[in-house]
C-alpha cells in the first residue's frame, strides 16, 4: 500500500487550513505538529472581533528593503504562522521541539517567533515574496527549513 509521507499529509492539512483565511492575499495556512500530532493551526486573519479584509478591504503598507525593492503588505491580519503560535500560547500548549507546516515560507517577523518558541523545523510549499532574511535567521538559529517547490507564491498586489 502506498501512503503519503507525514510531510505531505501535514502540508495538505495546512493548505486546507489556509482556506479559512479572511485576507484573500496569499491565503496562507499553518499547522504546528509535535510528535506527529497536530497541536495548533493558524491562518491569515484579523484579530477576534475585528473587521476582516473580506468585509472592509485591505490595510496596505509599502515596505522597502535594504536593496530598494518595494513590496506591499496587508497589516490588517495576523500571519498564519504567528496565529498558530499565539493559539498555542493562548491555550497553554507547549510547541517546543515542534514542526511548522505552511503554504509559504515565513516572513522575518514570523521567523523570529518560530525561533523564540523553540520550533526546530519549518516545511513550506513555496517561498513568500518577502522572506529574504528568514532563511538566514533559521540557519543561524539551527531551525531546519525545507521548501518543497522552487518559486514564489503568487497573489494579487504583491
Amino acid at each position: 500500500m502506498d501512503r503519503q509521507s507525514w510531510d505531505d499529509y501535514f502540508l495538505g492539512i495546512a493548505k486546507a487550513v489556509a482556506e479559512r483565511s479572511t485576507c484573500d492575499r496569499g491565503k496562507n495556512g499553518a499547522i504546528i505538529v509535535v510528535d506527529k500530532r497536530i497541536v495548533t493551526t493558524g491562518y491569515a486573519g484579523s484579530l477576534p472581533g475585528m473587521p476582516h479584509c473580506d468585509e472592509v478591504g485591505h490595510l496596505m503598507r509599502e515596505v522597502v528593503d535594504e536593496n530598494g525593492n518595494k513590496s506591499r503588505h496587508c497589516v490588517r491580519t495576523i500571519h498564519a504562522e504567528k496565529n498558530a503560535i499565539l493559539q498555542a500560547a493562548k491555550y497553554g500548549i507547549s510547541i517546543k521541539g515542534g514542526v511548522l507546516y505552511c503554504k509559504m515560507t515565513p516572513c522575518l517577523d514570523c521567523a523570529t517567533n518560530i525561533v523564540m518558541v523553540g520550533l526546530v523545523r519549518v516545511v513550506a510549499i513555496r517561498h513568500y515574496h518577502a522572506d529574504g532574511k528568514s532563511a538566514e535567521l533559521f540557519k543561524t538559529a539551527g531551525v531546519q527549513l525545507e521548501v518543497r517547490e522552487d518559486g514564489i507564491e503568487e497573489y494579487k498586489d504583491q
